[in-house]
């Protein structure tokens, strides 16, 4: 007995863990600074570890009402109506919500390429399929709604990612208005703000009290420092009140990641702490790295090092771990996320010494 044909679905590839490397290389974990996955340098409030021991004991209570708590909280931040969030196990969640509630076999969704993979894996697991509009290099990856509209061929949703990742390149929120008055009626644009507390550009969620046919996805797990609890979210127009119930997955936000989100939105400091320790490394990276970089409104940077996969594995050898973006169709550069000072002073210091090393021509900016 077999599983139907994934073929035509490809694998999502993960930057690689701290203990997995050090396994491979022989080293201790603590030898090694991961860069490679845009998670934040300082962990998670403090006030969100306090909550997830707190909950700790009733988890073998279903998590009504802290999804509860949760969903209204974010409403009030956003002046939402509780119905228009979607809570999610991450921000994927919440993509394949959206692509349950809004799909039907044999539709299209139109994805960024490069990009991340997992709009299309979604959109194929729901019977979908994908088509792509480019971000170039030769372009300095800038985004535009024309860009997205010269490929769009009336797809039934179209992502957009701001701040973009790999790249960290923005699309402003007066591109993002062009892109939803030029669409067909049918077709959803999706904001994908995965990065957004990093960036100077104000959140698309404000545009659901002008447009019904934008959603927006938010996540806890870059700047809240909530990846390992998998919790993010969708904001949705106001008329699909009743679809969340008929599409999410029972309890899917689980009570430790839904109380950790909770403490978390509380805790102001610990979050300008982590965007100003982003916002630092992005520019000691322009300036330090002995390699092009572009500009970036997330907690990574990408570079130009030539052959990415030598450079990763050769970094990976003297303790700092970055991410190939090969994955991407970007064989030439690797993206590496913003750390604590010593970590991000650490990957410049290895990045300038190992590039010319693989590539000698790049010995000189």
């Amino acid at each position: 007995m077999q599983p139907r044909d994934l073929s035509a679905h490809e694998a999502y590839v993960p930057g690689r863990g701290a203990e997995e490397v050090a396994r491979d290389l022989g080293m201790d974990p603590e030898e090694l600074t991961k860069l490679s996955s845009n998670e934040n340098p300082h962990g998670p409030s403090p006030a969100a570890v306090a909550a997830v021991e707190e909950a700790a004991p009733d988890v073998n209570v279903y998590p009504k009402a802290s999804h509860t708590d949760l969903t209204e909280r974010l409403a009030a931040k956003w002046d939402l109506d509780a119905e228009q969030v979607w809570v999610s196990a991450g921000a994927d969640g919440s993509i394949d919500y959206l692509s349950r509630a809004f799909l039907e076999p044999g539709d299209e969704i139109l994805v960024p390429k490069p990009g991340f993979s997992y709009y299309s894996m979604s959109a194929r697991y729901h019977h979908g399929e994908a088509s792509t509009y480019r971000i170039e290099k030769d372009e300095d990856f800038e985004q535009s709604a024309d860009r997205v509209l010269s490929a769009y061929d009336g797809e039934r949703i179209v992502f957009v990612t701001t701040p973009h990742n790999p790249t960290g390149s923005v699309l402003s929120r007066a591109e993002i208005r062009t892109l939803a008055e030029a669409v067909d009626d049918h077709t959803l644009v999706v904001v994908d703000e995965a990065y957004a507390e990093y960036a100077d550009e104000p959140s698309s969620i404000d545009l659901l009290a002008e447009y019904e046919n934008i959603a927006v996805l938010r996540t806890f797990s870059k700047a809240y420092g909530l990846a390992g609890v998998r919790i993010g979210y969708a904001a949705v127009p106001t008329a699909w009140a009743d679809a969340y119930a008929r599409v999410n997955t029972p309890f899917a936000a689980n009570e430790i990641a839904c109380r950790a989100a909770l403490a978390a939105l509380d805790d102001r400091e610990h979050l300008e702490r982590s965007i100003e320790t982003a916002q630092w490394a992005r520019e000691y990276y322009h300036e330090a790295l002995d390699v092009p970089t572009w500009p970036s409104g997330g907690n990574f940077v990408l570079c130009e090092v030539g052959d990415a996969t030598a450079v990763a594995e050769a970094s990976q050898r003297r303790g700092v771990i970055v991410r190939d973006t090969s994955s991407f169709g970007l064989s030439e550069c690797v993206r590496v996320s913003c750390g604590t000072r010593e970590e991000t002073r650490r990957a410049v210091e290895v990045l300038n010494e190992v590039v010319p090393e693989v590539r000698p021509e790049a010995s000189e900016p």
